[in-house]
């Protein structure tokens, strides 16, 4: 890994370990338990798997919505995930209280063409609790507790640089 990169704070997902290091001068400041994609890693279009390499979090959604605060499209829905409401919608993907919206930073990898990571709408974001097992589960995306995106999300800036490695 380049020596610059790692003196600068950045967050790396491990897919085997299913989980978040915030990492710091090369020391992990903090772990966090993650569900990835339950198709493995890969950067295709449409092959619900978890991409891998540099990433940087183009854009922060959420701020200030409560926890459980429900996305679709990136936009509240006005509703607050509950397990009645899960009752009422059940297979649905949740998107839950804050979104890290991932680009990749490896052109023909992970950025541009039919392996993109923006375009596949790759967040780090909140799912119910019982949706972060420790075990791949998601559709692509990396999935984490709320109150866990929540502290992640106050900790992180746009730009942020994110490794995924598998």
């Amino acid at each position: 890994m380049n020596e610059a990169i790692r003196s600068v704070s950045y967050l790396r997902v491990s897919l085997p370990r299913q989980a978040l290091d915030l990492i710091e001068k090369s020391r992990v400041i903090r772990t966090w338990p993650v569900s990835t994609a339950k198709n493995g890693p890969g950067e295709r279009m449409g092959s619900g798997c978890t991409p891998r390499g540099w990433h940087r979090i183009r854009a922060k959604i959420g701020v200030g919505m409560p926890l459980g605060t429900v996305f679709k499209g990136r936009r509240p829905t006005g509703e607050i995930y509950s397990a009645e409401l899960e009752a009422r919608f059940p297979g649905r993907d949740w998107i839950l209280t804050r979104i890290l919206w991932l680009g990749g930073l490896e052109l023909g990898f992970n950025r541009y063409g039919e392996v993109d990571t923006t375009w596949r709408y790759i967040y780090i974001h909140g799912s119910p609790d019982h949706g972060v097992t420790g075990t791949p589960a998601s559709h692509g995306c990396v999935r984490m507790r709320n109150g866990d995106v929540a502290e992640l999300f106050e900790q992180v800036a746009a730009g942020m640089r994110v490794l995924i490695e598998a």
